[in-house]
């Protein structure tokens, strides 16, 4: 991301639309030109802290570059994305491409979501044409990734005041996100110091115990003995926490944890009536890579997710379900690795996926039990 002595905002939308649509409409480009000078002219502390990118306002570029790619490069380089989505996907080369409004959100997304707010101005209606067809996987493509929109917006007053919001709102959140990655680089001092004095076994404790206080707080969450029943997506599942207190490259410190779901039915009479897992949530005290954790599960025919918190691993054959959490060095690095696996899983609607998997592991687990018993 390229640095500026300024907070970078781009404001992604189709130019030519009206809104709101009817009497007394106006034209999006002219709401984003009014955005643009009102963020740039306030004032934080006494400066000016905001350069807004629009596509109206930027220069002539060179031969070499259309205009594709100068919009896919604001996307990138920029700190903040504004989407005001009415549905529209935007111009695009070939009539079987995205349009410009989907590959700017995308590239946003893939980039750095949390960057990312979208500004909910209604859905156009979509039709067989290519730009109707282009609309409607625009409009499929933003309901797959649950952005927060709050409410839908009919005004050009409102609208300006949900992008203030959204900006409020991103500003906080990516300074305090930026603190937490700042105070978890410095693994040789404090906590994080006090937990590499310890032996494999005290780590183990220690970052399972941080494990099961996080899934304590959550609402919904039962405590039977020594097992939690975590509430997700409205149903109960049996998450079982455990740790690798050193690299996954030590043998020893594998070797603890082993393949913890080879013993999932004697866990068969705490999955009483429709409750499903169990889950095992691993926390790895340093890195973890796809290749270790499909090395954990046995076989590489797996969903695998790479993710800030870790990695996340279904096996759709046994229903096999475990996750990693990486870098748990210290109290508030693995509190922080639970906490955004939670909002993952809530966010891209995973939840639901993950709850019907745990439940079917549950059968699954409930008749190994049988037949052992």
């Amino acid at each position: 991301m390229a640095l500026s002595s300024k907070l970078r905002v781009m404001i992604s939308s189709r130019c030519d639309d009206d809104f709101p649509t009817g009497k007394g409409a106006t034209k999006l480009s002219d709401i984003r030109k009014e955005l643009k000078k009102d963020l740039e002219d306030s004032q934080f502390l006494g400066k000016h802290m905001i350069e807004v990118w629009i596509n109206e306002d930027t220069p002539p570029q060179p031969g070499t570059k259309d205009s594709w790619e100068v919009c896919l490069k604001a996307a990138k380089d920029c700190d903040i994305l504004i989407s005001l989505s009415n549905g529209n996907s935007g111009w695009a080369n070939t009539g079987s491409d995205i349009g410009i409004c989907h590959a700017e959100l995308m590239t946003a997304l893939s980039e750095a979501p949390e960057k990312v707010r979208l500004i909910d101005l209604g859905n156009i209606k979509t039709d067989n044409t290519p730009s109707g067809q282009r609309n409607e996987s625009f409009q499929k493509y933003v309901g797959t990734q649950s952005l927060f929109r709050g409410g839908k917006v009919t005004s050009k007053q409102t609208l300006k005041d949900r992008v203030n919001e959204a900006i409020q709102d991103a500003i906080l959140r990516l300074a305090q996100s930026g603190v937490r990655v700042a105070s978890t680089g410095a693994y040789y001092k404090g906590q994080a110091l006090d937990w590499s004095r310890l032996d494999f076994k005290k780590r183990r404790m220690e970052i399972v115990a941080v494990l099961k206080t996080v899934m304590m707080g959550r609402k919904g969450t039962k405590v039977e003995g020594d097992y939690h029943i975590v509430e997700i997506a409205g149903k109960d599942i049996l998450i079982i926490p455990d740790a690798i207190p050193a690299a996954l490259t030590v043998g020893p410190a594998k070797e603890m944890v082993g393949q913890p779901f080879l013993g999932d039915y004697k866990l068969a009479e705490v999955l009483k009536e429709k409750r499903g897992g169990p889950i095992h949530i691993i926390g790895c005290n340093k890195t973890a890579t796809e290749a270790q954790a499909l090395k954990l599960l046995g076989f590489p025919d797996a969903t695998v997710v790479n993710a800030p918190f870790g990695i996340f691993v279904a096996d759709q054959v046994q229903k096999i379900q475990f996750v990693f959490i990486k870098n748990c060095r210290d109290e508030s690095t693995t509190r922080h690795g639970v906490q955004r696996f939670f909002e993952w899983i809530t966010q891209t609607r995973e939840d639901t996926a993950l709850a019907e998997t745990a439940e079917a592991r549950a059968r699954i687990v409930k008749a190994i039990a049988k037949e052992n018993s």
